[in-house]
C-alpha cells in the first residue's frame, strides 16, 4: 500500500510542476502591476498569478535541496510559504524584479525545513552550524576532487577559514553529517535481535517502590527518636556517638570521657541497643516492619 501512496505522490508531484513550468512569464510591467493590487487593494486574483508565475522558482530551488532526503512535495510546499510571505513584504516602488527578492524568501523557508527535518536532532541552532551545514559538504567535495585524496586538516582550516567559522565548528559538523540517525527499536546484532531499549533496564526503584521507601523511612525514623526517649542520658550519648555518627567514637575514646573503662562502655552499650530494639518492635507492632530480613 505504501508503493502505491509513493506513486500517487510522484505522480501528483509530476503534474504539479508541469502545470507551473507552463504559467506564462510576467513582464516587468505586469508583475509590478499585480504587486501594486495585491499590496494597495489585497487583491487575491493578482497574488494567485504573481505566485503561480513564479512557481517555477519555487521548483527549481526545491531540485537543490533534495539532496538531503525530504519530499520533493514538501520542499516545494515550504518554498511556496516563502513565495508568499515575499509576496506580503514585496514594495513595488523599488527598482527590483519580485523573483529577486523572493529568491531570498523562498531559500531561506526551505532551508528552515530542512533544518527541522534533517534529523531527529536539532541541527543548525547557530549562525556557524547553518553555514557548516549547507556548504561543509559541497566545499569539501570541492577540496576532495581538487586534490585527490580525502580531506586534511589543512584542508580543514582552508573551509573554516572561508566560511569564517571555528575549526571545531566545523569538526563537529564534519561528524554530525557522517552519522545517520539510529532508531532505539531497530534490531541489533545480537543473536536473539532484541532491540536496544531491551538492553538499558532501569535498575532504579519504581516510584511506588521509592514512594513507600521514603514512608518507611520517616516512620522509622519517627520510632527511633521515640525510643532513643526511653533510654538514659548516659545511654543515649553511647549510642548516639558509635551508631549515629559518620565516624563513630571508639569504646576507650568514649571511656575517657565518661570517666569508666571501655569495657563497662561496650557493656552499657549492648544493653541500650538490646533497649532499643525492645521499644522500636513495641512500637511498629510487627518487627518484619523494622528488620524485613526478619
Amino acid at each position: 500500500m505504501a508503493q502505491v501512496d509513493d506513486a500517487r505522490v510522484q505522480r501528483a508531484n509530476r503534474d504539479f510542476i508541469k502545470g507551473a513550468m507552463l504559467a506564462p512569464m510576467l513582464s516587468r510591467e505586469h508583475e509590478l502591476a499585480l504587486a501594486r493590487r495585491w499590496r494597495e487593494a489585497a487583491d487575491q486574483r493578482a497574488l494567485h498569478e504573481l505566485v503561480h508565475a513564479y512557481t517555477r522558482l519555487v521548483i527549481g530551488m526545491a531540485g537543490r535541496f533534495r539532496s538531503y532526503g525530504l519530499p520533493l512535495g514538501d520542499l516545494i510546499q515550504e518554498g511556496t510559504v516563502g513565495l508568499l510571505q515575499a509576496a506580503a513584504r514585496f514594495e513595488p516602488q523599488r527598482d527590483v524584479r519580485f523573483s529577486t527578492y523572493a529568491t531570498w524568501w523562498v531559500r531561506s523557508a526551505m532551508q528552515e525545513f530542512v533544518l527541522r527535518n534533517w534529523s531527529v536532532v536539532r541541527t543548525g541552532t547557530t549562525t556557524a552550524q547553518r553555514t557548516l551545514f549547507f556548504n561543509l559538504r559541497r566545499l569539501r567535495a570541492r577540496i576532495e576532487r581538487s586534490s585527490g585524496a580525502p580531506l586534511d586538516e589543512a584542508g580543514r582550516r582552508r573551509i573554516a577559514d572561508q566560511l569564517g567559522v571555528p575549526l571545531g565548528e566545523l569538526e563537529a559538523m564534519e561528524c554530525r553529517l557522517a552519522a545517520a540517525d539510529l532508531s532505539l527499536s531497530a534490531p541489533t546484532e545480537r543473536p536473539d535481535g532484541s532491540a536496544w531499549p531491551d538492553r538499558l533496564a532501569d535498575e532504579r526503584p519504581t516510584p511506588e517502590a521509592a514512594a513507600m521507601d521514603r514512608l518507611d523511612a520517616g516512620a522509622r525514623a519517627r520510632w527511633l527518636a521515640r525510643a532513643l526517649a526511653t533510654l538514659s542520658p548516659r545511654e543515649r550519648r553511647i549510642v548516639a556517638s558509635r551508631r549515629l555518627r559518620d565516624e563513630a567514637a571508639t569504646l576507650e575514646t568514649l571511656g575517657r570521657e565518661l570517666g569508666i573503662s571501655k569495657e563497662r562502655v561496650r557493656q552499657l552499650e549492648t544493653r541500650a541497643l538490646a533497649k532499643l530494639r525492645r521499644s522500636m518492635v513495641a512500637l511498629a507492632g510487627d518487627a518484619r516492619d523494622l528488620f524485613p530480613e526478619a
